[in-house]
């Protein structure tokens, strides 16, 4: 979606959009048109939506209407309101016939900020994966290609330049994650991300087999080790705080399909672990928005990248694998791996890069699905202000959480009579046994929250700026976490 801004609305425009607030309508609105909206009890609402078609200058146009919600609501209630008008809109004119749609603020009334939120619940809400499609029907392909922008109040093409970031990172997660696992394995995730970042000023690290062998990380090597793809980490850096700041770190779980290993899912809705790597998405579409618009943070995204897939080399269960960490880890559950992914992961961060915070993102149980449905992704801190933090840049975004506890009484449940520790603990408590295994390799006290999003990253039913399939669950959450806090 291609947002453009003019002083002056186009001859003849074929489609033109109002965003109003609760109890408005523009002046420019014809008669027929409000008294139609106010029949149909329209009374703009966020996301509230009426359109009709009138004469303006002996040429028919169409007209959409769109509700931004009470100009009185709190700040997280107003955006949220503002995103659903744009998400509106291209709900409804996404595949219409309409190539451009002329979005009039003149009387909206809406400061810099409140337009940039309507431009990214449109841009968001227009999102497709069409890449493997060949048989669409004229009206089932997506028509409407940009938006102009007239009336817009002062300030408003520099506020749409960092959601336009925003927006990007938010796309490029869904793009990995609706990416089926022929196309994308752990070496593809790599060159994808190598191409997106190429000449915007962060590094990138990637490191092979060998070289993770020789740093001692047997737990993500045996998980990929039953698979033809190669494993793989990288790390994305960008130093855009003060120098010699250490940067916060984000890892992710990056399993690009889970079959359980030897340990097999069952057939049904296996098909579902092709977005098993939700979590690395999350990070490294964060990254790319915070790159693209230069925040003002040292800030690190590491992935830890395998395929997990039943062979005569797959690891057993039983098998007993040496960490980064030195840790030792019996292996009960193949099935339980992306734990085993993010400890080499955490350990190299932190040795690595020597962080001040850490942030890890994992579709990593089915027991937070269901402990907490689709509607809440999990939390699990070390550190109290940490979790404040992450709740807050959730709500603020729609991306939320909730947080769970951590405890001796669980951690106990994954000792092993045999080494360190073993991969899974009893059924009960299964999200919690799981974070308490990562929090074993939390060097120094770092503070540290592991975000379990297990059914946040796809969903089959359409939300606030997204269709079906890839939400892009993570990315904003990670974006406005770095706005509050090191940017804040």
């Amino acid at each position: 979606m291609q947002i453009k801004f003019s002083d002056t609305s186009p001859a003849n425009p074929g489609l033109i959009a109002y965003v109003v607030n609760q109890g408005s309508m523009p002046a420019a609105v014809e008669p027929v048109l409000s008294n139609g909206a106010k029949a149909a009890r329209f009374k703009g609402r966020g996301g509230q939506f009426f359109e009709g078609f009138v004469e303006r200058c002996d040429h028919t146009v169409r007209v959409a209407i769109a509700g931004a919600g009470d100009t009185g609501a709190d700040a997280t209630k107003r955006e949220e309101a503002l995103e659903k008008a744009g998400a509106a809109l291209a709900a409804k004119y996404l595949t219409s016939g309409e190539s451009e749609i002329v979005l009039d603020l003149s009387e909206a009334g809406l400061n810099a900020a409140e337009t940039a939120s309507v431009l990214l619940g449109l841009r968001l809400r227009s999102w497709r994966h069409d890449a493997y499609r060949t048989k669409l029907k004229d009206e089932q392909k997506v028509s409407l290609k940009s938006a102009i922008v007239v009336g817009a109040s002062e300030g408003t093409e520099a506020a749409w330049d960092v959601a336009a970031a925003v927006a990007e990172g938010v796309e490029f997660t869904r793009d990995l994650i609706a990416e089926p696992a022929n196309k994308l394995y752990p070496v593809s995730f790599v060159e994808m991300c190598q191409k997106r970042f190429e000449g915007t000023g962060a590094e990138l690290t990637v490191l092979d087999e060998d070289q993770m062998a020789e740093l001692g990380m047997g737990a993500l090597l045996g998980v990929g080790q039953g698979s033809t793809q190669p494993s793989r980490m990288l790390a994305i850096k960008w130093n855009g705080g003060k120098d010699g700041d250490a940067p916060i770190a984000f890892v992710g779980k990056g399993v690009t399909f889970d079959t359980g290993g030897i340990s097999l899912k069952p057939p049904v809705g296996m098909w579902d672990m092709k977005w098993d790597m939700g979590g690395s998405g999350a990070v490294a579409g964060a990254m790319l928005a915070l790159v693209k618009r230069k925040a003002k943070a040292n800030i690190v995204g590491v992935v830890g990248l395998v395929e997990n897939m039943p062979d005569g080399n797959a690891q057993r269960p039983g098998d007993i694998v040496t960490s980064m960490s030195g840790q030792t880890i019996e292996v009960l559950n193949t099935d339980a791996e992306g734990r085993l992914v993010l400890c080499d992961a955490l350990t190299w961060t932190q040795r690595t890069f020597k962080p001040s915070r850490i942030v890890d993102l994992a579709t990593l149980t089915g027991a937070m699905i269901i402990a907490l449905g689709k509607e809440y992704g999990g939390m699990f801190a070390n550190d109290d202000d940490l979790a404040g933090e992450l709740a807050t840049a959730g709500k603020q975004v729609g991306d939320k959480l909730w947080r769970l506890p951590l405890g001796p009484e669980y951690d106990k449940l994954i000792n092993s009579p045999i080494c360190d520790m073993k991969n899974i603990g009893p059924r009960e408590g299964g999200s919690i046994t799981a974070a308490q295994f990562l929090q074993r390799f939390i060097e120094n006290d770092t503070p540290w929250a592991h975000l379990d999003i297990a059914g946040m990253v796809f969903s089959d039913k359409a939300g606030r700026t997204w269709d079906k399939g890839a939400t892009g669950y993570g990315t904003r959450l990670l974006d406005a976490f770095i706005r509050n806090t090191a940017e804040g």
